[in-house]
């Protein structure tokens, strides 16, 4: 099953990194998730967008591409070792990608990091980032969620148990009068090509975010965070 031709008239190009050494989850990427391999609902969101003129995954490791490859997306080579250790950074994988697609003789003008355990993705988040990304001049895009508890409000805890607030200027400040401060959903990231090679980040100061909801997001570092997220994710299905 070959990727989509894109709907738009600029190339477009998604990226899912899934290197196969997760340690705190072994097997993580193509671990089963309440049915089938979670990196498979990454694969399909970017498939079912029709948004790009090449989804692919970029792994070290051959179980993963081969489920990969099942679920439609293309593996046209495999990572570098340099880029499949615990220290390698998404943007050196990244670039690792576009250099080896140039190579190939393919270019694109927009690219999308889409992480291979984000099951809550959907084709029309990607949209409304792409949507975003193409009618602004931002070097990139990504989703954030809203912390559910005023951050400002915040308590330090010192070795001898005893706690104080690090910002004392809101100990009596309402919540509701706090400004809203958000964190990355840590789901996808569309970008720039050529200025992601010029700046080798996804985060500048000329980016955009779009407000997602909690229920969206978990992020998944062990077997209780991947519970919550099937959890979450049932609840989301039942709502439609």
């Amino acid at each position: 099953m070959s990727s989509p031709k894109s709907k738009n008239s600029m190339p477009n190009l998604c990226i899912i990194p899934a290197r196969g050494g997760s340690k705190r989850i072994p097997r993580k990427n193509i671990k089963d998730f309440l049915g089938k391999p979670i990196i498979a609902y990454s694969i399909e969101a970017a498939l079912a967008s029709e948004l790009f003129d090449v989804v692919m995954v970029s792994t070290d490791d051959e179980e993963i591409r081969q489920v990969a490859i099942q679920y439609g997306a293309e593996v046209p080579f495999l990572r570098s070792e340099d880029n499949a250790n615990d220290m390698a950074t998404t943007a050196a994988v990244l670039e690792e990608v576009l250099t080896k697609y140039k190579g190939l003789g393919m270019e694109f003008s927009h690219a999308c990091c889409l992480y291979p355990t984000a099951p809550f993705v959907t084709a029309a988040k990607l949209e409304e980032g792409y949507e975003k990304l193409i009618s602004s001049d931002a070097d990139a895009v990504f989703p954030l969620v809203k912390f559910d508890y005023p951050v400002w409000r915040g308590l330090r805890m010192h070795d001898n148990y005893q706690v104080e607030m690090i910002w004392k200027e809101h100990l009596n400040s309402r919540s509701q009068d706090l400004e809203p401060v958000f964190h990355d959903a840590g789901q996808w990231y569309w970008f720039r090509i050529d200025r992601f090679l010029q700046n080798k980040k996804l985060f500048t100061a000329n980016t955009l975010g779009v407000e997602i909801s909690p229920l969206e997001v978990q992020d998944i570092d062990n077997m209780h965070d991947w519970h919550l997220a099937e959890l979450k994710y049932g609840y989301l299905q039942g709502l439609k």
